[in-house]
């Protein structure tokens, strides 16, 4: 139903021009981020646990959602903003890597936003965008809030994470 937005929007604007791959890796994209809540969610019966991982699974769908339409640091063209692949890696390792225990999935949280951090001052003062990469219109603060913004979900996320852990509800045993 997501993807009627843009194909309507086609129809009544040249600001919309998606190409037959960009609905497909729209629909991967949003399929996959479904499916992963669905997969990660069920193992827990913590209601504190299933938020935490759908504000974790939306911050990944949204950072590459981003980066792949304009770009988190100047424009889309800048190769700065291939390290922002990272996050959702530093995201994925740490949560297989804690078996998906909230303490666990709390760290790796916190360390996805982290990166993102760290991530963004390198592509800001240390791989500036220059050229076609650069947009000259961008204030650094508007660039600086916004990459904020994405930091603070995955530390909420985070947050839920350590919030689950605290509530004590073990996993459900449940396979199917």
């Amino acid at each position: 139903m997501l993807l009627l937005i843009p194909l309507v929007a086609m129809q009544f604007t040249q600001e919309v021009n998606w190409t037959f791959s960009d609905f497909v890796f729209a629909g991967v994209l949003l399929f996959g981020t479904g499916t992963t809540y669905v997969l990660i969610a069920r193992k827990w019966n913590n209601t504190a646990y299933k938020l935490a991982v759908a504000v974790g699974v939306v911050a990944g769908l949204m950072l590459v959602w981003a980066n792949a339409a304009v770009g988190l640091i100047g424009s889309e063209h800048n190769p700065a903003n291939l390290l922002y692949l990272g996050v959702p890696i530093v995201a994925l390792v740490g949560a297989f890597v804690a078996r998906f225990q909230p303490l666990g999935m709390s760290n790796a949280m916190f360390a996805a936003s982290l990166t993102y951090v760290v991530v963004t001052l390198i592509g800001l003062f240390v791989w500036k965008p220059t050229g076609a990469a650069a947009e000259p219109s961008v204030h650094l603060l508007t660039v600086v809030v916004f990459n904020a913004v994405f930091a603070a979900i995955w530390a909420v996320s985070g947050w839920l994470f350590r919030r689950a852990s605290a509530t004590g509800s073990g996993a459900n045993r449940q396979l199917a």
